[in-house]
C-alpha cells in the first residue's frame, strides 16, 4: 500500500482547562520529569477551575475540539476556597447538557489533579486522548450551537 492510499489516523484535538495552582503545576511537574504524554491537548491556563463556564466548553466543541477536559484542585485545596466545588457542580450540568445536544458525554471529562500529581496528569491526559480517539471526530456542531442559543434564549 502506498502512502497516497493510506487511511489517515485520527488524532483528536482536545481543549484542556487547567487550574493555575494545582492542575497546571501538575502538568509542569510531568514536563519537568520528562514524562511523555500525548500532545493532543491544547492547554488553557486559568487561575481557577471555577472560572470555566459551560459556554466555554460548548465554544470549544463549536471551534473544532473533539474533547474537552477540565482539571481542578482537589476538594479542600482550592486557592479560592470553593472554586473547585463550583467547577464540579457545573461539570455535572455540562454532562447532561452535552447529551441534550447529541454530544457523547465521554468527550468531556472533569477531574482533580494536584501540583504533586504529575503522573496522574499524564494518566488523565492519556485516558482522555484514547477515549476520544476511539469515539472518532466529533463532526460539525452548527446545529448544537443553534440549539444552545435557543436554550439560552429560553432561560
Amino acid at each position: 500500500m502506498s502512502d497516497a492510499t493510506a487511511t489517515p489516523t485520527f488524532e483528536p484535538r482536545i481543549v484542556g482547562f487547567l487550574c493555575n495552582w494545582c492542575s497546571y503545576a501538575g502538568a509542569d511537574k510531568a514536563g519537568s520529569a520528562q514524562t511523555p504524554y500525548p500532545p493532543n491537548v491544547h492547554v488553557i491556563r486559568l487561575m481557577c477551575s471555577g472560572r470555566v463556564e459551560p459556554e466555554f466548553i460548548l465554544t470549544a466543541f463549536r471551534e473544532g475540539a473533539d474533547g474537552v477536559l477540565v482539571l481542578a484542585c482537589h476538594p479542600g485545596d482550592c486557592h479560592y476556597k470553593e472554586g473547585n466545588y463550583r467547577a464540579y457542580a457545573r461539570s455535572q450540568m455540562v454532562e447532561r447538557l452535552l447529551t441534550q445536544f447529541d454530544i457523547d458525554a465521554r468527550r468531556y471529562r472533569f477531574d482533580f489533579v494536584s501540583a504533586g500529581e504529575g503522573e496522574k496528569f499524564v494518566n488523565v491526559i492519556t485516558e482522555m486522548v484514547n477515549t476520544v480517539r476511539e469515539l472518532g471526530p466529533v463532526g460539525r456542531l452548527d446545529a448544537v450551537m443553534a440549539g444552545a442559543a435557543e436554550h439560552k434564549a429560553g432561560l
